[in-house]
């Protein structure tokens, strides 16, 4: 037999079910390219795994054994996402982790159906893989970590570089959305000694477990790579190193006495479905069942297959024998089981409509608990002692929700500050024209707006550091925040019934730091509180910058120069009585966003009073006991002026009067004003223009 060999191996399965799956192994045709390409690397690879086989010769021949009962090997899950279905509970993880010890344990239940030829040599493999309980720095950890990334999408070797623990204490498992378009993928450990930052399995979310994004048949893809981390090949063979060549799953030209180097495995061309009568290479019948086909009814590892996986965990190649020596599981805390050492709690959903049923998860860490107790401030039911409750809320708000777990005579609690928010759900009174200038609003928790803060860090404030007219706007500090948050601002609902045509346009400042940022904004409409938004706009990187070179200091806007409007069309089906939109900015690591002057009105021509319009001027100012306020519009106008102060208090204002197109003015007596800064602001009563006024004594 020749040396099978692959730089990274990965499989890919089209279709859910075994008996209809199309699959391809991408990952030769990779390697090979990758191998031509750097030759010093494919001879450093190429030795080191001379040396592995030669190791796995000598132990399967001396027929060594490990003193204690099972290999234990600490694993650490990070989860890469971007707020997507990729980010899977910490029960599904647990779930995954569950089957693959099942599978390496001969403890599935559905072995019963396997086929009576391999029964014999269906191996109970002594391997356990347990979440780690402690972090490298000897710290209490939940053994899972989550990482908002948009590598989620590809899932590639780049995945590593955004979090890797020291591989020879811990199986670093990534969990993606795309893993590079296949199930799963991992590098033998004779590449990981060559290039440790590699080491590690990369899967995708609906792989993992039997519960949540995955099922019990794609469930066998983790186990799968779990065998490629201990140096099995796939059950075909393929990868020959000094050739440079490889055999596809289920090539008929395969030459069978090419194999996956374990004796008691038949030599097979592979198989992409289940067909347990399916012989080739001259066998009565193929090892389908075995977990390192493709056939997706896995179930099984042979002895031999064992053997080697044991030969792998004794050799010091890539450091897999460090992984369940004693020192190493009481580092990463695994030897013992753990104590409880944090609260912490998940939930479906943390922006929902009123009376909707929120599920909740205890997710603290470790062991199992004698006692929960939670309190759910404003919700139904306000207390509990179930270990998972389902609570509701009937009001619109923002609620700070508290576990307080125990465990014997360890205890622990966390509260988490403004974690639900129950939107309104439906609109009260006319709902366009719909004008926001944030000139009054005091507030982005309720009841006009409503903040989520999806990466629990900076997040939409209200400001008066600039603005697009006025002195208030919204803005997102992404000059001093991390390059990966996502948060969302949802308006109240707005009752659209009767309207035909409508538009909404908004104001927005954004720079990017360098060229390379890709910072996104979009816009979502939806029916209800509770429906699927729908995206309506969206602009990423160079499309959404206002300004057009890179800002390397704290972006403000200076000039309605660097300012952008933005005109969305809103269709017919979202005009009813709960109507809302939200905007979503993703930080990329560019500069500050700031958004002003929201507009909605019935009519595509005229969206922006300051398109009816053309100027508003203050003289004098700064004024003492008179100033005149002049504008120009272009069409006649119903307005009224108010004088507002900085905590948005109306202190004048005029009556309403029907202005003519043309120049215009009025005379405000502000004698009756204390010194100090205010807002002017010229209205129809939904839309706004504003002008800052110093009164001066």
């Amino acid at each position: 037999m020749k040396n099978t060999y692959c730089l990274f191996l990965v499989f890919f399965m089209a279709k859910l079910f075994a008996q209809e799956s199309t699959l391809h192994c991408g990952s030769d045709e990779m390697r090979i390219s990758t191998l031509k390409q750097n030759p010093k690397i494919a001879q450093a690879v190429i030795k080191r795994d001379i040396e592995l086989e030669n190791f796995t010769k000598n132990f399967t021949n001396t027929n060594t054994k490990k003193t204690t009962a099972n290999y234990i090997i600490p694993v650490v899950f990070h989860v890469i996402h971007n707020y997507g279905t990729e980010n899977i509970s910490d029960a599904q993880i647990k779930d995954g982790l569950d089957w693959v010890n099942k599978t390496f344990r001969k403890q599935r239940p559905d072995t019963a159906s396997m086929v009576s030829d391999f029964k014999s040599i269906h191996a109970d493999c002594d391997i356990e893989f347990r979440l780690a309980t402690k972090d490298p720095n000897g710290n209490c950890h939940s053994g899972i970590n989550r990482i908002a990334s948009d590598l989620t999408f590809s899932g590639d070797h780049r995945v590593k570089n955004l979090i890797h623990w020291e591989p020879t204490q811990y199986l670093n498992v990534y969990i993606v959305s795309n893993a590079a378009g296949l199930a799963g993928h991992c590098v033998w450990p004779s590449d990981a000694d060559t290039i440790p930052l590699w080491d590690g399995i990369v899967i995708g979310h609906s792989y993992v477990g039997t519960i949540g994004t995955s099922n019990l048949t794609r469930s066998v893809a983790f186990a799968h790579e779990c065998g490629h981390f201990l140096n099995l090949h796939h059950i075909w063979g393929g990868n020959n190193v000094p050739g440079f060549y490889y055999y596809p799953c289920a090539d008929p030209n395969k030459d069978c006495n090419i194999d996956d180097l374990v004796t008691d495995t038949p030599p097979t061309i592979g198989w992409q479905s289940c067909n347990l009568n399916g012989a080739s290479c001259g066998n009565t019948v193929d090892n389908v069942q075995n977990v390192m086909d493709y056939s997706y009814c896995n179930v099984m590892f042979t002895e031999g297959q064992k053997t080697r996986m044991h030969a792998c965990l004794n050799s010091s190649i890539a450091g897999r024998d460090n992984l369940w020596q004693t020192a190493n599981l009481i580092a990463t805390g695994v030897y013992t089981p753990a104590t409880l050492c944090a609260a912490d709690f998940s939930v479906n959903k943390t922006v929902a409509c009123p009376n909707t049923s929120l599920y909740f998860s205890n997710t603290s860490y470790h062991g199992a608990f004698t006692d929960v107790l939670w309190e759910f401030a404003g919700g139904t039911p306000s207390v509990s002692a179930v270990a998972n409750p389902t609570v509701s809320y009937v009001n619109p708000g923002i609620y700070s929700v508290q576990l307080k777990v125990k465990n014997g005579t360890d205890s622990a609690e966390v509260l988490k500050s403004n974690y639900i928010t129950i939107l309104e759900s439906t609109g009260t009174g006319t709902g366009y024209p719909f004008s926001e200038s944030f000139e009054t609003t005091s507030s982005l928790d309720g009841p006009d707006w409503f903040v989520n803060n999806m990466d629990n860090s900076t997040t939409w404030q209200l400001t008066k550091m600039t603005a697009y007219s006025g002195i208030s706007s919204v803005v997102i500090d992404n000059f001093n925040s991390g390059i990966n948050g996502k948060d969302e601002l949802y308006s109240k609902p707005l009752n659209l019934l009767g309207a035909s045509a409508l538009n909404l346009n908004f104001k927005y400042a954004f720079a990017r730091q360098d060229t390379s940022n890709m910072d996104q904004l979009q816009v979502y409409f939806m029916q209800n509180c509770n429906s699927s938004p729908l995206q309506r706009w969206s602009a990423v990187g160079s499309a959404l910058e206002t300004v057009t070179t890179t800002v390397n200091s704290f972006f403000i806007p200076t000039s309605n120069l660097d300012w952008k409007m933005v005109n969305v069309n809103v269709p017919s089906f979202f005009f009813n009585t709960s109507f809302r939109f939200k905007l979503v900015f993703s930080r990329k690591g560019g500069n500050n966003l700031f958004i002003d002057d929201i507009n909605m009105d019935v009519s595509t021509g005229v969206n922006d009073i300051r398109e009816q319009i053309e100027f508003l001027e203050l003289n004098p100012n700064p004024a003492v006991q008179n100033v005149s306020v002049t504008f120009k519009t272009t069409e006649p106008k119903t307005l009224f002026i108010k004088v507002i102060n900085t905590l948005g208090e109306i202190v004048l204002l005029t009556e309403k009067l029907v202005y003519e197109s043309g120049q215009n003015a009025i005379h405000v007596n502000t004698n009756n004003l204390n010194a100090g800064l205010y807002i002017v602001q010229l209205t129809d009563g939904i839309r706004s223009l504003n002008k800052p006024l110093v009164i001066s004594k």
